[in-house]
Parts: C-alpha cells; sequence; structure tokens
C-alpha cells in the first residue's frame, strides 16, 4: 500500500520565469479545529511552527495528498499546496486537483510544466537514455521536471518546506530531496511518509479515509475490481507496479493502455510516417513543422494507435531492491526508433562506442536523480556535440507494435557510401587494396596463436570441466 503513495500523490513542476498558469483557493470560510481529535503531535511539524516556515505540498488531489494536506493545516503549520501540469494522459482536467483539495483549507496553484518536459524528454532521446530493459524513464525524467519547476514555484510564494509523498522504500523520496538539495541546499526537505508519528497515525486508507470523514471532508476512492496496479503518467509516458504486478506469475497483459493498444489490438494496415531531424532534434513530422511538445503530442497519437512502446522490465532501484513495472511510451519510443536510423549513419564505429558509454550513463543518473550533476550535464553536452551531423528525414512503416525502416534521404553527413559497401563490382573501395590490411592484422593474430593465448574451445564446457 505504501509502495503505491508516491506514484499517486506527487505529480509535477515548471521552470522558473516560465508561463506559470495559477489556479489559486482562498481557504474556506468555515474553520477547521485546530488538533481537536487529539491527534500525537509530530517534532517535525512542532518545529516547522516554531520557526514558521511555510511548508508547499506536491499534491495530487488524491487520498495522501487531502490527508497530508489537511493533517499539516490542523497541526498549525503554514501549507500551500502545488501541482504541476505535465500533461498526464490519465488526468481529464489537471485543474480539478484545485477542486479536490478545497475543503481541506489550503491553497493550491497548477504550475504549467508542458513545455518543460517535452524539452526534458527530447533530450533523453538525443541520450538514448533508456534502464533497465529499455524503460524510456519517463518518472524519472517527470521527477527532473516537477522537482525543479515546483521548487521554484514554492520559493517565488514565500515557502521554506518542500513536502513530497514518497515513501522510504522506492526511488522518488532520493531524486525529489537530491533535486532539492541541489537547485536550494538551503530549502528544507519534509516526507510525511517517513515521519514516525504519519506513519503510526496512518498505517493504511482505511485510517486517512477515516480522518477525512471526521472533518466533514469526502473522497471517493475509484473501484480497484478490474485496476491491481498503481499508475504514474506524464506526456512522456506511463509506467505501471505494485499489487497484483508484484507477483511474477502475474501477465503484464493485466494492465490496460491508457496511452495506446496492445499490437495485437492495432491496426491491420500499416501506417507510414516521416520525420524530419536536424542535429538529433525532431522538427516536423509528416512534413509539418512542430514544436517540442506538440512532436511529443503527435508521436504519441500516432505510436499508441499501432501498439508502440509497451514493455515490461525489472528495474534495479536505486536502494538496491528490484522493481517490476509494466510501461508504456509510444511517442519516445518511435522518435527514437527513428532518431536510430539516422544516428546510425552519421557516427563512426568509435563515436558510436563513445556513444553507447555516455547515454548508458546519462540514464543510470536520470534513474538516480542526479540530472543535475557534473557528470550528466558533460555526458548530455557530448551527447549533443555527437548528434550535430544528426540530420535527415526518415520514412517509416508502423504495424502491430513493430517499426519498419523505409526510406532515409536528405542525410548531408551520412558516412554510407553505396559503391564503398557494394557487394558488386564498382568505383569504392579495391577489394584488392585489403590484402595490405589483412597482412598487417595477421601479425598479431599469429603472435597470440604463437604464444598460447587462443583458446578456440567452449568457453561453457571447459568452466564445467573445472567444476
Amino acid at each position: 500500500m505504501r509502495a503505491a503513495r508516491a506514484r499517486r500523490y506527487s505529480r509535477s513542476p515548471r521552470r522558473e520565469a516560465r508561463k506559470e498558469v495559477a489556479h489559486q483557493i482562498s481557504q474556506p470560510a468555515r474553520s477547521l479545529p485546530a488538533m481537536a481529535d487529539g491527534a500525537k503531535e509530530s517534532e517535525i511539524l512542532k518545529g516547522y511552527v516554531k520557526n514558521g516556515d511555510v511548508v508547499g505540498i506536491c499534491v495530487s488531489g488524491g487520498l495522501d495528498s487531502k490527508t497530508v494536506a489537511l493533517r499539516l493545516r490542523l497541526a498549525g503549520v503554514k501549507v500551500k499546496c502545488f501541482t504541476a501540469d505535465i500533461g498526464q494522459p490519465d488526468e481529464d482536467d489537471i485543474s480539478d486537483v484545485v477542486k479536490k483539495m478545497a475543503p481541506c483549507g489550503v491553497e493550491t496553484t497548477v504550475v504549467d510544466l508542458k513545455d518543460d518536459i517535452a524539452e526534458c524528454a527530447f533530450e533523453c532521446i538525443a541520450c538514448m537514455a533508456m534502464y533497465d530493459g529499455g524503460y524510456w524513464q519517463s518518472t524519472g525524467v517527470g521527477r527532473i521536471v516537477t522537482a525543479r519547476g515546483l521548487l521554484l514555484a514554492m520559493k517565488k510564494q514565500g515557502c521554506t518546506v518542500l513536502s513530497h509523498g514518497a515513501t522510504g522504500r522506492g526511488n522518488d523520496q532520493v531524486r525529489f530531496e537530491r533535486y532539492a538539495n541541489v537547485i536550494d541546499p538551503n530549502f528544507k526537505v519534509y516526507a510525511p511518509w517517513r515521519d514516525p508519528t504519519l506513519l503510526e497515525e496512518f498505517p493504511g486508507r482505511t485510517q486517512m479515509l477515516e480522518y477525512l470523514q471526521k472533518h466533514n471532508i469526502g473522497h471517493q476512492i475509484v473501484s480497484q475490481a478490474k485496476k491491481r496496479y498503481s499508475t504514474d503518467a506524464n506526456i512522456c509516458g506511463l509506467s505501471n507496479e505494485a499489487e497484483d504486478l508484484e507477483s511474477m506469475e502475474t501477465s503484464m497483459t493485466i494492465c490496460n493502455p491508457v496511452m495506446g493498444v496492445w499490437p495485437k489490438d492495432a491496426p491491420e494496415k500499416p501506417e507510414e510516417v516521416t520525420f524530419k531531424f536536424q542535429r538529433g532534434r525532431c522538427v516536423a513530422i509528416n512534413g509539418t513543422e512542430m514544436t517540442p511538445l506538440r512532436v511529443i503530442q503527435e508521436a504519441n497519437k500516432i505510436g499508441g494507435r499501432n501498439g508502440l512502446g509497451l514493455s515490461h522490465a525489472l528495474e534495479n532501484r536505486i536502494l538496491g531492491t528490484k522493481s517490476r513495472g509494466v510501461y508504456e511510451a509510444p511517442g519516445m519510443t518511435l522518435l527514437g526508433r527513428a532518431l536510430t536510423y539516422v544516428y546510425q549513419s552519421v557516427l563512426d564505429r568509435r563515436s558510436t562506442g563513445l556513444f553507447k558509454t555516455l547515454s548508458s550513463h546519462v540514464a543510470d543518473q536520470i534513474y538516480d536523480g542526479r540530472y543535475f550533476d557534473p557528470s550528466t550535464r558533460v555526458a548530455i553536452n557530448a551527447i549533443w556535440q555527437l548528434a550535430e551531423p544528426a540530420d535527415g528525414t526518415v520514412k517509416v512503416e508502423l504495424y502491430k507494435g513493430n517499426v519498419h525502416f523505409l526510406s532515409l534521404v536528405d542525410c548531408p553527413h551520412s558516412l554510407y557510401f553505396e559503391a564503398d559497401s557494394s557487394m558488386e563490382a564498382s568505383e569504392g573501395l579495391n577489394p584488392v587494396s585489403s590484402q595490405g590490411f589483412l597482412e598487417v592484422s595477421g601479425v598479431e593474430a599469429k603472435s597470440m596463436a604463437k604464444a598460447g593465448l587462443i583458446d578456440y574451445g567452449s568457453v561453457w564446457a571447459k568452466r564445467q570441466k573445472k567444476a
């Protein structure tokens, strides 16, 4: 139950000086009795009250959000709530969060971060920063944007503490707190679900519901009859985990795709799509120029309806445990595959090897909540340098979860020359000239053989004999 909390409770952020759309609600006229229910006092919260701290809470409008906001307010803590619009596909209207939080007597601000997360997604795609099992890290990317955007919004409104709903067992606690620490070392962080007092008071949903009901605040829990797993979503993708998915005997197909369909349910007719890339960034789809946000939105639609981007992984968590996830990322999967065809054309063998090393580092850093670390920035900068010649127009065919290459044109920096690669007679590389290269290469090979360094038997068979 706790494992699912971090995912439903904290939504998202936006960068300072960006378009900030704030939907705010004043505290309701009716006053709520302060700690009249005799709840045990939290030493951490007492400290905030004594210091006059203002706590900014990352909220989603869910059960955890309401419980924490109300509990802190009744403890005498000055509270402001924030939620981020990062294009959540499972959210019909982000402003509903404001309405859901209003009965708790708190002011809620919605921060528009859709452009920010689209730009972050572009960087992730350029870096091919996939984690265990090909996971496009929609949650990790979302936390980068959310933590940064909401923290900056909180500072502008006079907050001194950021409160997140991550549990003490997952990755999000590390991400939220590390990002807060590196952005502003003096900004405090409060984790309700690591506060011993709140953990004792609210061991589960039942206690939270009873608490809200005691204060005449309603909350409707969506029926779990059909959906028995926790979901976290943003415009980059969607991740499902926990509950029934924790059993390895449960099929990944219990998940109902939100951003698309299973491959078997995709159209019977293939769909052709064209992508134009400039310096590793998609600037047009099917001939229409678009902003990064529109590119992600359109790629999600196209990839989703063709059954792309559904994957399964047993990922290695930051704390060392394993976590099972079923993921959706139709747009990032589609854009990543299309860009790969351009990279294959313009990167030489050693650049490709360097790219893979840098990509792996960036992927790990995003997952670990270290996107702003020096080594991450250096690696990303190097990848953008490698992507400088990545210009080209790629046409692909999509069919039931598959991406088929059709053509690559307008790629001026391509290293592929048909004459050099042809198996037929051509004006390209003279096959006879390879003789000298092979003779030089043979010197080393023969030396290793003479020195007894070569073993051409089965490695597995040899290991079994030793055992």
